[in-house]
């Protein structure tokens, strides 16, 4: 399944205590459609390894990269013609403003949060989205704001170079490994 491409931009990624946030957030993009993504902050090696190794399992060519300057990063996604979502609580509700961003043809850079959102985050998007106007997860409001842009589709995503594969139980489990030579 063809899906639109979509990149997540982590803010501000700090090893010590974000590394189980920003890993489950870019594993969620992961799972749910997106095509890859970038982080800044400090730079975290283990977790790009991390996310290799899933990419390798469990398929697909899903990678992250580190930025050392998100405001040249976002600056660039503009000038070349991308289109920049923002996730935060204080945006407009996801309702109002999900259909525009569907209809857009540009390819979409969907900017999550750390601690701190300097005000020029807010100035680059084109949508500031709140998925909720309540304080939750970051993961919640990525995985949510995916599944309304890729209407469900996300949903049905499978990856022909897995090396495993699970095959929906009612009770129990069953694990494929089609290729376990790779």
């Amino acid at each position: 399944m063809k899906m639109r491409k979509v990149y997540i931009l982590r803010l501000n990624h700090r090893p010590q205590r974000d590394k189980r946030v920003t890993t489950h957030l870019f594993l969620a993009a992961r799972a749910l459609g997106a095509t890859g993504g970038f982080y800044s902050g400090e730079e975290d090696e283990k977790l790009q390894r991390s996310l290799e190794k899933v990419s390798k399992s469990w398929g697909g060519d899903f990678k992250i990269s580190y930025i050392s300057n998100w405001k040249k990063k976002m600056a660039e996604w503009k000038r070349k013609g991308g289109e920049i979502v923002h996730l935060t609580m204080y945006g407009l509700p996801i309702m109002q403003v999900i259909d525009q961003i569907k209809n857009s043809p540009s390819y979409l850079l969907i900017v999550v949060g750390g601690p701190k959102v300097p005000k020029k985050v807010y100035e680059f998007a084109d949508w500031n989205i709140s998925v909720t106007s309540q304080p939750h997860s970051e993961i919640s409001a990525l995985a949510l704001f995916l599944h309304e842009l890729f209407e469900g589709k996300e949903l049905s995503i499978s990856f022909d170079d897995a090396q495993i594969i699970i095959v929906p139980q009612t009770k129990g489990k069953k694990v494929l490994k089609p290729n376990p030579q790779q």
